[in-house]
């Protein structure tokens, strides 16, 4: 890890292609999971969701807050409180979003690898988690 990497934030480290290339890694798996993809409500046509999680994504990590000015809050556990979110389905959702950290950290500078990895790995962790609903 850099010197100055806390200084930073994630988003000051990999900027908003990184998170675009993160949400695709992670939907193009999500796209085949049949115990995720019907959780959608357009789903197999991930457009809007890629969109939404990678704005979220860049917002959450120090990035401009597009998210913010079209959707408001994120409130993350009412927008999915209609769909049955169990262990299950965290582990997938993990599992895929686990595999698109992996395919995408090779373009942050080595240097900021670990300290990028890690932070990104404990949030997912902790978000999947508290969306469980069953």
């Amino acid at each position: 890890m850099s010197n100055d990497a806390r200084s930073q934030s994630v988003f000051d480290i990999v900027g908003a292609d990184f998170f675009v290339r993160l949400v695709d890694a992670f939907y193009d798996g999500v796209q085949n999971d049949q115990v995720l993809i019907p959780l959608y409500p357009e789903g197999e046509d991930t457009v809007g969701a890629r969109r939404r999680l990678a704005l979220f994504l860049i917002q959450y990590w120090g990035g401009p807050d597009t998210y913010m000015e079209e959707r408001g809050h994120p409130r993350l556990r009412m927008r999915h409180a209609p769909y049955v979110i169990g262990e299950l389905e965290r582990d997938h959702w993990l599992l895929h979003m686990a595999t698109a950290i992996e395919s995408v950290i090779g373009d942050v500078p080595e240097s900021d690898r670990e300290y990028v990895t890690t932070e990104l790995a404990t949030y997912m962790v902790n978000a999947a988690e508290a969306m469980r609903n069953h």
